[in-house]
């Protein structure tokens, strides 16, 4: 699955949802204050109040996940880098002989690991090659296994070049599941379906506190379509 796609998609749906709401929004406004003026605004600031609030907080939290998922991610790529290197330099502490094929290895490990996140909006491709990052890692394991036993090598290369292979093993490992992980699911749709309401309530006259939009825009013949779509593209925008 193409996830930019997947993602243009529902930001897509979800702005065109919110402007056909709050169309239909509008139109029950105005019926309702042409039958009754006076009681049109009546006994909906509460709903508005915690319907907005719900959705700014989730907002809030949502937001804040995602920097700190973004700033954990950064520094993984760091991490992933120091294990690389760290453990690529060490290869001098084996056999000549047996240095060449590793370094190759290690070179052919990187490109798989760049192309794992060139391609991270093809899920399929992605998981390609992530699952060639893993058999290099096999071939790497074993040929620097070998290599530590064979003689014209350093004598603590066992205890130096293994752990760091292992730490570049793991590194890559911890940073393919942190790119999986993502806010559950309901919190998406809790922020879909709060949107959308809040774009009808938007519309209405009901709103004792915040008219800006409803009563303005629901007082008038014609919707102001400059500020229904301004707040939908706010809405999509801060929901994505």
């Amino acid at each position: 699955m193409n996830y930019t796609l997947y993602g243009f998609l529902l930001a897509g749906s979800l702005f065109f949802g919110m402007l056909i709401l709050i169309e239909v929004g509008w139109r029950i406004g105005v019926r309702r204050l042409a039958e009754d003026p006076k009681g049109a605004r009546a006994g909906f600031g509460t709903i508005e109040g915690a319907v907005f609030a719900l959705l700014g907080l989730l907002l809030a939290f949502t937001v804040s996940g995602a920097d700190a998922r973004f700033d954990a991610r950064r520094h993984l790529i760091v991490e992933e880098t120091n294990a690389i290197g760290t453990a690529y330099l060490r290869l001098d502490m084996l056999p000549s002989a047996a240095q060449p094929a590793l370094r190759e290895n290690f070179r052919r490990y990187v490109d798989a690991r760049l192309e794992v996140y060139r391609k991270v909006p093809d899920s399929a491709e992605a998981k390609e090659e992530i699952a060639r990052g893993a058999k290099l890692q096999g071939e790497i394991w074993r040929q620097a296994v070998s290599s530590v036993r064979a003689d014209g090598g350093l004598p603590q290369a066992p205890t130096v070049l293994l752990p760091a292979l292992n730490a570049m093993i793991d590194i890559a490992t911890t940073r393919t599941m942190g790119t999986q992980m993502h806010p559950p699911m309901i919190i998406f749709v809790m922020l879909f379906v709060l949107a959308l309401v809040s774009a009808l309530l938007q519309a209405t006259p009901w709103l004792e506190i915040n008219r800006a939009i409803g009563f303005t825009c629901s007082a008038s013949r014609s919707p102001s379509r400059l500020r229904f779509t301004s707040f939908s593209t706010s809405s999509t925008r801060a929901s994505g």
